[in-house]
């Protein structure tokens, strides 16, 4: 069916508004009422939803809980210039994905009324505000006189303690304020004890629990996984930290973290039994099924839903709503992380479509809209990208559709190969998903028709080495390779504050060419768990504690930031004592050096020199001034003067999607749909290059946020918070003051300016050189480019001239030295570090030189047949009886072979041939038997067996035709004497 087949934004609003009208409680009046109760009548700020993909947390896939954007202020790492840093109660509704990780409930989806990926967490925070009974009073008079919801039907579960921690009895006393006894239920650490890992902030929590029946006792059914008494509200009190020895501390400032779930509670204030039958869902359903012509949506599951119908819509509404949002918030499908769980999500929503609810192909993208016309009002963004996100689900759907053949046909070989256990390999399963984008649920589901069984475990366990390969290469980052835990987190960055140790302050980190002198030893760190108190601090430190941190009161190292690599050098003191500076983090308000004690012993308090490997920064600082040169490029080439038919919806705004930059190379993410050309390539090439040419200077300056942001050609990272005032570096003849004077002046769109906190060069000219290497896809819509400056570019530029020239001057040979030079020149070239576009146009002339030889090859088969052909007939001519052997060189060349048995079959047909042909260079010889077929004058294939015996030759062939090739030209003359008595 066809676009128009849904209804179009009239129709669909007015319905919509009709369903509200018939609703006392529909879905924005749900959201809306929630936030309303804590912004307006308990003064919290209202802090809108983080995007569902945390780019800034390497940690988590998705953001899982209305409390991941808060995880700074909860460790104690927020910096302090951050507006969040003054957050003390908060609230929204939080966009969160489960599907994949810890909290992965992509499989139960569809399979009940009440699972899903996509949903919104309303939420409420206090960040050493208010504590429990705080808490638990809101929640109380929010649900039972805002939502107006039977107490009756109300349970809240409290943490019973354990043999390691006490039972709370200060939430459970606060209960009974509002509930009788036996609807206060105590519960164990499983249900009620928040813990953020296996060390670090912790604490008990609370749930409310909602008997959707009522009139009973349903305390049993508490937390029995029943849809009829289910949790629609968990408070956790995050109060202690766990230390190494598991042990508890109390946390000095102690925090509330609240979570609703808003899907679960309409369907409550709908009288609902499922959250799909709500007016969250039921528009999606009408879509799906004006799409697919399928039946309409009944909401059976189970052995009720015959052929899986219902369990296929809901699946597919889900999904289309994880998709949306997350490819809003800058994920795209792809092979790794979670653009493998998105593909995930997508491949089994288009399979359940198309298998169970007869969908076409392409049914899918098109649910878009609807997704945005129910949630466009509190999602904005959605409606920005409406089409983006259209285009990349088209487009991965197409790709599906073609994957699907080739991974049929991989798994039947897979299958093919089983042995007596029956048992599908993970490690396949995980190969047919990684490399062919095949779902593992549809692997199971094939396996179990032929009577396999799928080997999940081993499939869980590849995908949990490749997150722990990650994982450590962060953790040993941070460590300094030394496997301690040198992390400051909220109990470190806690105790530095009730230590009243001052912020450090590196405003020299900008600063070029000079050490920094009486920097005071605030803090030395040997790691978490190193010392008897399990914090880590210690007064005095030597070469015998191994890897160390020093925290000092200013400093001019740059803490690795923005994608841009740490400075390393030397902390010394006046006593001769010196640190070794490997790595340098930033927590909070506190910047910790990494390193080792080469000589003496530093104690807490000392005085201390800070001297930068400014020689190591140069390179560095030089590839961040070309990456901000480089994305300016990017934007001129492919949009500001692009074609006006430029159509490409996924990369139209070219914004950045991560980079790196060390002192070898840089490296910059962005969002394109498709490979640059040579031209576009050689195009942003050479305007990075015309910029170190015409030696821009290099502007800084701190401006307030607001102010920022109003300047027309600023670029900004999607998703990025910054801090207020921010840091704005501008690649112009002017200065970032100046630009302010008049931020929408359209000059500025010859520059380059971003927000950016990293260390630059004072003028482009000091790049001396630029060099971009590498364009390559690395995700769905997601383009990567290498580059380097400085002197490795001058290089990578003399030598891609030096190998042109080589690749001009092969253009005067021929024939074979033709042949041995393009390959050599070709194999030489893959693995040449030169200009991107350079290599692509040189592949182009080295491939018009393969042509040539194919020609020229040809050319010369034709004149070697006719040659050979006119020798073997005059051998024939002139030779008695009905064989001829004979012997004319033309190379081991199947082709002629063939040839000339076809050329000397049209003009003689009573007689065979023999014929030897050597290559004398390689050492070996073909011989070939050929015979008119009809005229029984001999068995070619027992001639040539019989007169190559004893040579090892090897070969095959049939009564009228043989070929054997034979090594060693030595057997040549034997042969022909053989061939010859046959």
């Amino acid at each position: 069916m066809s676009n128009e087949e849904i209804p179009n934004s009239t129709e669909a609003v007015s319905k919509m508004t009709l369903s509200e009208d018939t609703l006392e409680w529909p879905m924005n009046k749900v959201r809306d009422t929630f936030i309303h109760f804590f912004e307006k009548k308990h003064g919290h700020t209202f802090w809108k939803s983080s995007p569902c993909v945390p780019h800034d947390d390497p940690t988590l896939l998705f953001a899982n809980a209305g409390m991941n954007q808060y995880k700074p202020l909860f460790l104690g790492t927020c910096d302090p210039k951050m507006e969040m840093s003054k957050l003390k109660k908060a609230c929204n509704t939080q966009k969160c994905i489960r599907a994949g990780g810890k909290h992965n409930d992509l499989d139960d989806v569809g399979k009940d009324v009440y699972h899903h990926t996509f949903f919104e967490m309303l939420g409420n925070w206090s960040f050493g505000d208010y504590f429990k009974e705080g808490a638990i009073t809101m929640a109380w008079q929010c649900l039972t006189e805002e939502f107006h919801l039977d107490e009756s039907r109300l349970y809240a579960t409290y943490f019973g303690g354990d043999d390691s921690t006490p039972c709370d009895t200060e939430a459970r006393d606060i209960w009974l304020k509002f509930l009788p006894a036996e609807r206060v239920l105590p519960f164990d650490a499983k249900d009620n004890f928040w813990e953020m890992g296996a060390t670090g902030p912790c604490g008990p929590c609370t749930e409310i629990h909602y008997d959707r029946i009522g009139n009973r006792d349903a305390s049993k059914m508490v937390n029995a996984d029943l849809p009829d008494v289910i949790e629609i509200w968990n408070n956790v009190f995050i109060q202690f930290n766990r230390e190494a020895d598991g042990s508890l501390r109390n946390l000095p400032a102690q925090h509330v973290d609240t979570g609703m779930g808003f899907e679960r509670l309409t369907s409550i204030l709908q009288n609902k039994d499922s959250n799909y039958d709500t007016d969250i869902f039921i528009p999606i359903f009408d879509s799906i099924q004006k799409l697919t012509g399928a039946r309409p949506y009944q909401g059976k599951v189970g052995s009720e839903d015959e052929g899986f119908v219902d369990m296929a819509y809901r699946v597919v509404a889900d999904h289309i709503r994880t998709l949306t949002f997350a490819i809003t918030d800058g994920a795209m499908p792809s092979n790794d992380g979670r653009g493998y769980v998105l593909r995930r999500v997508l491949r089994r929503a288009v399979r359940y479509g198309r298998q169970n609810l007869g969908a076409d192909l392409g049914f899918f993208s098109k649910l878009v809209p609807t997704v945005v016309r129910i949630m466009g009002n509190t999602f904005p963004e959605i409606i920005e990208n409406e089409a983006m996100v259209t285009a990349v689900i088209k487009d991965e759907e197409e790709s599906f559709s073609r994957t699907l053949d080739k991974g049929l046909l991989k798994f039947k070989t897979m299958a093919e190969t089983i042995g007596k256990d029956k048992v599908f390999s993970g490690e396949d399963a995980h190969f047919l998903y990684t490399s062919m984008g095949f779902p593992v649920d549809l692997t199971e589901l094939m396996a179990e028709e032929l009577g396999l069984t799928l080997d999940k475990k081993g499939f869980e366990r590849k995908m949990e080495e490749e997150q722990q390969r990650s994982k450590l290469a962060h953790d040993a980052k941070t460590s300094g390779g030394s496997g301690k835990d040198m992390r400051m987190v909220a109990e470190q960055t806690s105790y530095l504050v009730s230590q009243n140790v001052c912020n450090t302050n590196d405003d020299a980190k900008y600063v070029w060419d000079q050490t920094l002198d009486d920097c005071v030893a605030c803090a030395l760190f040997v790691g978490r768990g190193e010392t008897e108190d399990g914090i880590g601090f210690t007064d005095s430190i030597s070469s015998k504690d191994g890897v160390i941190g020093i925290v000092l009161d200013k400093t001019s190292f740059y803490a690795e930031a923005g994608g841009q690599i740490y400075d390393t050098g030397i902390i010394k003191s006046s006593n001769d004592a010196a640190m070794e500076v490997h790595n340098v983090q930033s927590y909070g308000q506190y910047i910790l050096h990494v390193g080792t004690i080469t000589s003496g012993t530093i104690n807490k308090n000392d005085k201390l020199v800070c001297v930068v490997d400014y020689v190591r920064r140069k390179p560095i600082a030089s590839n961040h001034t070309m990456t901000h040169v480089l994305n300016y490029a990017l934007k001129d080439v492919l949009v500001t003067k692009a074609p006006a038919d430029n159509n490409n919806l996924i990369g139209s705004s070219i914004d950045q999607k991560g980079s790196n930059v060390d002192e070898n190379k840089l490296r910059f993410d962005f969002s394109w749909n498709g490979p640059l050309t040579t031209q576009q390539l050689a195009d942003v090439e050479t305007i990075c290059k015309k910029s170190i040419e015409n030696n821009l200077p290099v502007y800084s300056y701190v401006a307030p946020l607001d102010a920022a942001k109003q300047i027309s050609s600023l670029r900004a990272v999607f998703g990025e918070v910054y801090p207020d005032p921010v840091r704005v570096v501008a690649i112009s003849h002017q200065t970032v003051p100046t630009i302010l004077e008049n931020p929408q002046d359209a000059s500025w769109n010859e520059y380059s300016i971003e927000f950016c906190g990293g260390t630059h060069l004072s003028f482009t000219s000091q790049s001396q050189d630029f060099c971009l290497l590498q364009e390559e896809g690395i995700a769905k819509g997601i383009r990567r480019i290498t580059a380097i400056t400085c002197e490795d570019a001058s290089k990578a530029i003399q030598i891609g001239q030096k190998f042109e020239t080589r690749v001009t001057n092969a253009k005067k040979l021929q024939g074979f030295e033709l042949e041995e030079e393009t390959k050599s020149l070709s194999t030489e070239l893959n693995s040449l570090s030169i200009s991107a576009s350079l290599k692509t146009q040189l592949r182009e002339i080295l491939a018009t030189y393969g042509k040539d030889v194919v020609a020229w090859k040809k050319a010369r088969a034709a004149s070697q047949t006719a040659e050979v052909t006119s020798k073997v007939i005059a051998e024939a001519v002139n030779a008695p009886g009905s064989k001829v052997v004979c012997r004319v060189d033309f190379g081991v060349d199947g082709k002629v072979a063939k040839a000339v048995m076809s050329a000397f079959g049209k003009k003689v047909k009573n007689k065979a041939f023999l014929l030897v042909s050597a290559d004398v260079k390689a050492d070996r010889f073909m011989i070939v038997a050929y015979a008119p077929k009809g005229e029984n004058v001999v068995d070619c294939k027992a001639w040539v067996a019989a007169a190559s015996e004893g040579t090892g030759g090897k070969g095959g062939g049939k009564k009228d035709s043989a070929q054997y090739t034979v090594n060693g030209c030595g057997n040549i003359d034997s042969v022909l004497d053989k061939a010859g008595k046959f």
